[in-house]
């Protein structure tokens, strides 16, 4: 991706990853040489010392754009050290949220799907909020099925009502990724608690409204503050090749310059070309 927008690239990876990253990167040089392509384009540090990562963070002279993947505390330093503009998401806390208009069937199986199609993305659901008026339908049916998967349910006051089974969810819980077969359940009483709790507790990374009513859709579409809002399907489909970005570099949380997965055309910037015969500005 780094090529086909015309930018060279330096990776640098973590220690415990040395020797694969070391063959890795002998091989994308032989590749590069291979199609007459300038080896240098692609570099690759050998060292994994902290120090490392300081410098090049310190670097906006030699550097146009650091893309930290990694763990919470990485991205975290990245984002408070670095002098060099950074596209980043620390987390994805993604929810889906069951209106009082929703179809029955659609919302089982878009929460089941979200939470359990895999596990260790940043587009899994982590909080599921549900309607109170569909909570004691609804709330029953999906835990039979997440326990096909073992997945552990934590709620709150109103869900462990319906549920008695359950762990009870602590205030830690609703801003967690916990990137585990763990749920975390708030039933809320309207659509603006819905969108309130997802505004003050996600990552607006991904977050999914599933409704029949046209009023709502376009309600959650336009407040939830997120990279990508959906309806009616699982929070699963925010990814590059999805979109039709094809291939994605990363999914950004920011707002500038580049939001959601980036693809090529987030790697790119505008140059303006002016072409003149003499012309002067009156």
């Amino acid at each position: 991706m780094c090529l086909k927008s015309g930018n060279a690239c330096v990776l640098r990876g973590g220690s415990e990853a040395l020797h694969s990253n070391l063959a890795i990167a002998k091989l994308i040089e032989q590749a590069l040489a291979d199609s007459h392509l300038p080896p240098a384009a692609v570099s690759f540090i050998e060292h994994t010392d902290r120090a490392g990562v300081g410098a090049m963070l310190q670097s906006p002279d030699l550097i146009d754009v650091i893309i930290p993947r990694g763990g919470k505390s990485l991205v975290a330093r990245i984002a408070a050290e670095a002098r060099v503009p950074v596209i980043k998401h620390l987390d994805g806390i993604c929810h889906v949220y069951i209106d009082q208009a929703a179809d029955r069937d659609k919302a089982v199986n878009i929460a089941f799907n979200a939470k359990t199609s895999r596990y260790g993305t940043c587009n899994t659901m982590e909080t599921l909020l549900v309607h109170q008026q569909r909570a004691a339908e609804l709330l029953p049916l999906l835990a039979e099925k997440y326990a096909e998967k073992s997945v552990e349910l934590r709620g709150c006051p109103r869900t462990l009502a319906i549920l008695p089974n359950i762990k009870a969810a602590t205030p830690e819980d609703w801003e967690t990724e916990y990137l585990a077969p763990i749920l975390a359940i708030k039933v809320v009483d309207s659509l603006a608690e819905a969108i309130s709790h997802i505004n003050t507790h996600g990552s607006h990374h991904t977050d999914s409204i599933v409704t029949e009513s046209y009023t709502d859709a376009q309600i959650f579409l336009r407040a939830v503050d997120s990279a990508s809002v959906i309806v009616n399907a699982s929070t699963r489909f925010a990814d590059g090749f999805e979109f039709g970005l094809g291939a994605e570099i990363g999914i950004s949380t920011d707002k500038i310059h580049v939001r959601g997965p980036v693809g090529l055309q987030g790697l790119t910037s505008q140059k303006w070309v002016v072409l003149g015969n003499g012309q002067v500005r009156g």
